[in-house]
């Protein structure tokens, strides 16, 4: 029976609990190096963070003459200039310029400066200006939405189920999105505002995860109720591994033509969200799953016992 079949067509039968101490230690030294790529190497941050310049170019006369343009922006004395030339043409070019000493005024005296020297054979497709003070705002606004996100997203766990729930899908979130940071931080790769997106997409997409698996979970302890804990565990994830597997290809493949596709704007997006997909479906899994083991959730008898004494109480 080929891996397809199997996984659909019965329940298996993997010891994903058993597994723990080994995903725990992986888990905690993915977190410790994270932090470590922070601290000394931190991120590459995009204009919408750093402040500064963002003109995309569109060559109108044939395919952009990236050396010339390069040695003219550099002469203008306004600091670091990078140019990257994307699309099949050849003609478009995203010139970067870095933050100037001032305020909006500086910027835009930059900006009109950037525009005289490349001259009429532009077209202009797009045009930002980030000032220091946007930069900085932007970079705390980012921060607190994701705290927020992460804190509602326990929240509503810890209501839905129990206070355990709860607190399981915080650290399986946490360690979701510290571990993306991480990716952003050591591969280099821009971080802006649509990073921010990607990490609050993948902490959406892996509480979804963790949830279809707790219902299972909750489902099984009014079912079974002389099983353990551990092999209860451990069958609600494999009920529901088909439906993971399945979900995960889709999203995948769907990623996937975004990264190969989507071109230069959202390429760092697709990245992430390739990434969270392994982190987030990990931590669904190896994560939020068996931490549940260390909470003492009350199984068999005893919970029934509870259930029974609550619906008494006046």
């Amino acid at each position: 029976m080929s891996f397809y079949a199997h996984l659909i067509a019965r329940t298996p039968k993997f010891d994903f609990v058993g597994k723990r101490i080994p995903a725990f230690v992986l888990t905690a030294a993915l977190i410790i190096g994270t932090f470590v790529s922070i601290a000394t190497r931190g991120f590459n941050f995009g204009i919408d963070f750093a402040g500064g310049i963002l003109v995309e170019v569109q060559s109108i006369d044939g395919p952009a003459n990236i050396a010339n343009m390069r040695d003219v922006l550099g002469n203008l004395g306004l600091g670091e200039v990078s140019l990257q030339q994307f699309g099949e043409s050849g003609r478009d070019v995203m010139v970067r310029v870095q933050k100037q000493d001032g305020d909006e005024k500086v910027q835009m005296a930059a900006l009109a400066k950037v525009k005289d020297t490349l001259g009429n054979g532009y077209e202009y497709r797009r045009v930002e200006i980030v000032g220091p003070k946007v930069g900085d705002e932007l970079k705390r606004d980012g921060v607190l939405a994701v705290i927020l996100a992460v804190l509602a997203i326990a929240a509503y766990v810890w209501f839905r189920f129990e206070w355990q729930f709860g607190a399981g899908a915080l650290i399986a979130t946490f360690h979701d999105v510290v571990l993306t940071f991480g990716f952003f931080s050591i591969t280099g790769m821009e971080f802006n505002l649509t990073s921010v997106a990607a990490i609050l997409t993948i902490a959406g997409y892996s509480i979804n995860d963790t949830v279809v698996i707790y219902d299972r979970v909750r489902e099984n302890l009014r079912k079974y109720k002389t099983l353990s804990l551990y092999d209860l565990l451990n069958l609600a994830v494999n009920e529901t591994l088909a439906r993971t597997f399945l979900t995960v290809a889709t999203v995948f493949v769907t990623v996937l033509a975004l990264l190969l596709l989507g071109g230069d704007v959202l390429h760092g997006f697709a990245a992430a969200m390739l990434w969270g997909l392994v982190v987030g479906t990990f931590s669904s899994m190896y994560v939020a799953i068996p931490v549940l083991i260390y909470f003492k959730i009350r199984v068999g008898k005893d919970r029934e016992e509870d259930e029974t004494a609550s619906q008494a109480m006046p």
